[in-house]
């Protein structure tokens, strides 16, 4: 049975999330958003149409998550009283206040998913780093992670470039995720995760070490402006590798964009290359590329609108010893992330993409900070 304390920590938190979120604030803004949307001509520019109604939806997401907050923690105090009155058993009282705390847990969490870019679609690239076939085949494991974890939450997931190793695994891939908040819950995933194994791979049966990194940036939709200068932009096209018929052998349908990026801020010079084979069609390839630059282009902007730069640069740390961020040691049984101290025994759930636990630990110590 729950106590009065209990109850009085669901009340004080549910009311904490009102003034947060600013419940009454955004109850006033929708009406007048929703009056936008009825005016005359309204959906004579559809592009702007889509994206009222798309901010319209977002604001009503947030009171129907807090009403369902706030209806909860009412039926725990009901409960309660009729408890008193033996009108109900104490399980009923408890699973009252489980289904309060669960819906409570899961707002506040949403609430440190404010950003800009948070609620887009994202690109998550994993690289193979140090440790040869091992790391290779660890690369592939994490892909297999993130796809689980994806189909497990309902986002839509495309491979837009995979690269497989020679002998076992994967050298790179390229995931296209898509969904609500897609990259505001991935974003902690960014950094080098560190897999600790007797391996496969050697003959001797050591314990190994090896490495793969994880780079996330938002997916931006047309909605979101993003300057590309042609002149610094280059093709390359290339025969797609891997099984797929004679149309992948034969036909250059795999595309390579090169873009000489110059930082307006520091003047500092790159080089982004994308590589895209996701489908058959060159000029499908091409735009999907195209996408994924306005993605990087448009993310490099977010990094100095909330002057984070440092933030980058700690993350493009060589991908071997001292720079993980997770270490995975199946010996062990323990998957530890080093930033927040979560970690969890179940090392064959995470593998099936249970990491959600991960990413709530992530959000809740940092995502404030953003």
């Amino acid at each position: 049975m729950i106590t009065s304390d209990q109850l009085k920590d669901i009340k004080e938190r549910t009311a904490a999330l009102k003034q947060y979120l600013c419940i009454d604030e955004k109850i006033m803004q929708v009406e007048e958003e929703q009056l936008r949307t009825q005016a005359p001509g309204f959906w004579d520019d559809a592009k702007a149409a889509e994206a009222q109604m798309k901010k319209v939806k977002a604001l009503q997401g947030w009171i129907e998550d807090y009403k369902e907050v706030y209806n909860r923690t009412e039926e725990v105090e009901l409960a309660m009283e009729m408890f008193r009155e033996e009108m109900v058993e104490e399980s009923e009282v408890d699973d009252a206040y489980s289904r309060a705390l669960t819906a409570i847990e899961e707002l506040e969490l949403k609430n440190m998913l404010r950003q800009e870019a948070d609620e887009m679609d994202c690109v998550l690239k994993i690289n193979s780093g140090a440790g040869g076939t091992e790391a290779q085949d660890w690369a592939s494991m994490l892909m297999r992670m993130y796809m689980r974890w994806a189909e497990a939450n309902g986002y839509k997931v495309a491979v837009a470039n995979l690269q497989e190793a020679e002998d076992a695994g994967i050298k790179t891939v390229t995931l296209e995720l898509q969904g609500p908040y897609a990259y505001g819950y991935l974003k902690g995933e960014n950094g080098v995760h560190r897999l600790v194994r007797v391996s496969p791979y050697n003959a001797q049966g050591k314990r190994m070490t090896s490495f793969s990194s994880v780079f996330v940036t938002p997916l931006v939709d047309d909605s979101i402006e993003v300057v590309i200068e042609p002149a610094r932009v280059s093709w390359d096209t290339f025969r797609s590798g891997g099984a797929g018929g004679q149309n992948v052998n034969k036909v250059e349908s795999g595309v390579r964009l090169r873009y000489q990026y110059k930082d307006p801020y520091t003047g500092a010079e790159e080089e982004i290359l994308i590589e895209n084979t996701e489908t058959r069609d060159q000029p499908k390839n091409k735009e999907n590329a195209m996408r994924q630059l306005r993605s990087i282009l448009y993310n490099k902007e977010m990094q100095h609108r909330m002057e984070e730069q440092s933030k980058v640069e700690a993350g493009k740390k060589k991908i071997e010893w001292g720079s993980q961020i997770r270490s995975y040691v199946f010996d062990d049984r323990r998957v530890k992330d080093h930033r927040t101290g979560h970690q969890t025994s179940d090392v064959g759930g995470v593998m099936d993409g249970k990491i959600d636990g991960f990413i709530k630990a992530y959000l809740m110590e940092f995502g404030g900070e953003e």
